[in-house]
């Protein structure tokens, strides 16, 4: 089985994390997981060199990974970490078709000011939009 896991570095997010670490005896093998964050894109200045973007887009995500890794990496799970640039709910989607996830994590509040809402308007819209069952972690 292969799980999309969508983190965003807020604590609510961890708890996706800690599910999937709770849970890995659910499945017959471990699972195989892609562990991914989103960054919008920023407005691009002009003469910018494209590593440095590149570079800012990197330290951003792995700062928002940086916990989730840690999880992970202490349960003995394997992962493949990613930073995505682009709209978020569209962002995971796409990669979950892309890498042919069975399912993705998602939790249910994060860091948008939207977190306040029962269900947070980035886990709505992928729920909307996705293909790929969702698992929606409160």
């Amino acid at each position: 089985m292969k799980i999309l896991v969508a983190v965003d570095g807020s604590k609510p997010s961890l708890k996706v994390v800690q599910l999937l670490v709770e849970h890995c005896d659910w499945y017959r093998e471990r699972p195989e997981v892609e562990l991914v964050t989103v960054h919008l894109p920023v407005p691009k200045v002009a003469r910018m060199p494209k590593g440095q973007l590149d570079k800012y887009y990197a330290e951003e995500g792995e700062g928002m990974l940086a916990a989730a890794k840690k999880k992970l990496e202490a349960a003995g799970v394997a992962y493949q970490a990613r930073v995505l640039v682009g709209s978020v709910a569209e962002a995971i989607v796409k990669h979950a078709k892309d890498t042919r996830c069975d399912i993705i994590y998602i939790g249910t509040r994060g860091m948008s000011e939207l977190g306040a809402a029962l269900i947070g308007s980035t886990a709505t819209k992928v729920l909307h939009i996705s293909e790929t069952p969702v698992l929606l972690v409160k």
